[in-house]
């Protein structure tokens, strides 16, 4: 199989293309040229670019740079702006997934002739009679099915997802057997065009106008502090707004950037029992109104049981408020490893379905 290996120059695409290799396949590495400002995290970094050229070298594979750089500014630079300036909380690591490297560079990998496109995500793909199926990493920790969830079968039929069935510590101790410079290299955390030096306000107080806000509390409809960039905070927040009623901090309920307004509330408040969505996609067949499943509203969190209703999930319990903004990826209910389908949380709602959870369903997993 003719392969082509996303490498940013990270530890596990590295793995990931040497796994292909090692196999017998015909593997080429691309790295891509996301970002033409200043970087220094993330997988757009000049250093980046020449780990992973040097372990493609090393592999004895061919390595080509690709440069995306207008199509990253226009598809996910662009947007991430525009969605802070209306109040909502993007996550540009999944549109660039859905736009970028299982868009463009999926579509320059048929061009050229190649069988299937790998990267270095932790999750698994299954084949089963013809239909492919998403499911979580090994690797709980590491598990990225959430970040991939927005991609159907039509897309993730081309993919290969070599370091899936692996632990992060056996992606290290691989790497560190056959001596990849990036065995020992820290994961990348943060949003790549965001330099540390001047962080998220510096970069976007570039690019757009930022306003002070009042926090007014949800209680008492009293103004209890004010923030200076209301478009930086989002929904669920506590650390930054520096307020406390009655010795509580308050969390961010709700985000109005052209009333300048941010209403406060206590911890009780900060949960919801129904989440409405929008910009829906499946792996396989849609969800039914009713059907049953668990939802995972951050790449990190846990999944929550709850009711898919057409335009939002219902949980069986009260949640964190997800932000306007980001994805909720779903898992089936029979099989919560299993991804069935994402979505962009529009807006968090208080309110708990009054009949209760449908048939003894477990909390979380």
């Amino acid at each position: 199989m003719r392969v082509l290996v996303a490498m940013s120059g990270g530890v596990d695409s590295s793995v990931a293309a040497a796994v292909l290799a090692e196999a017998g396949h015909d593997v080429v590495g691309a790295t891509l040229k996301l970002w033409g400002g200043a970087s220094d995290s993330g997988c757009c970094s000049v250093a980046d670019v020449d780990d992973a050229r040097r372990v493609a070298e090393q592999l004895g594979l061919d390595h080509h740079v690709f440069n995306f750089t207008d199509a990253f500014e226009d598809s996910v630079v662009a947007p991430y702006v525009a969605d802070h300036a209306a109040g909502r909380t993007p996550n540009p690591c999944i549109e660039c997934n859905r736009t970028i490297k299982f868009g463009l560079l999926l579509d320059r990998a048929a061009r050229l002739g190649f069988d299937a496109l790998a990267t270095g995500h932790h999750a698994r793909l299954v084949h089963i009679d013809g239909a492919v199926s998403l499911r979580r990493g090994t690797d709980p920790k590491k598990d990225q099915s959430y970040v991939l969830s927005m991609l159907n079968a039509s897309e993730l039929a081309k993919v290969v997802l070599p370091v899936g069935e692996l632990t992060k510590a056996a992606v290290r101790a691989r790497a560190r057997a056959i001596g990849l410079r990036t065995a020992d290299k820290p994961d990348s955390q943060d949003v790549c065009f965001i330099h540390s030096a001047r962080g998220r306000r510096g970069f976007l107080a570039e690019r757009m106008a930022l306003h002070g806000a009042e926090l007014v509390d949800a209680s008492s409809g009293d103004v209890v502090g004010t923030v200076p960039a209301g478009e930086l905070v989002t929904v669920g927040q506590r650390r930054g707004l520096g307020v406390a009623v009655d010795g509580h901090r308050r969390y961010a309920l709700t985000v109005d950037v052209r009333a300048r307004r941010i209403t406060v509330g206590t911890s009780a408040d900060a949960v919801g029992g129904r989440v409405v969505v929008d910009r829906t996609s499946w792996v396989g067949p849609a969800l039914e109104p009713g059907d049953r499943a668990f939802a995972q509203t951050s790449a990190h969190g846990s999944a929550a049981a709850c009711t898919w209703q057409g335009d939002a999930v219902v949980f069986d319990e009260p949640q964190p408020l997800v932000a306007p903004g980001q994805t909720v990826a779903l898992y089936d209910a029979a099989d919560a490893d299993a991804v069935v389908g994402a979505a962009v949380a529009t807006a968090s709602e208080v309110p708990i379905a009054s009949e209760g959870p449908p048939e003894d369903p477990s909390a979380t997993v």
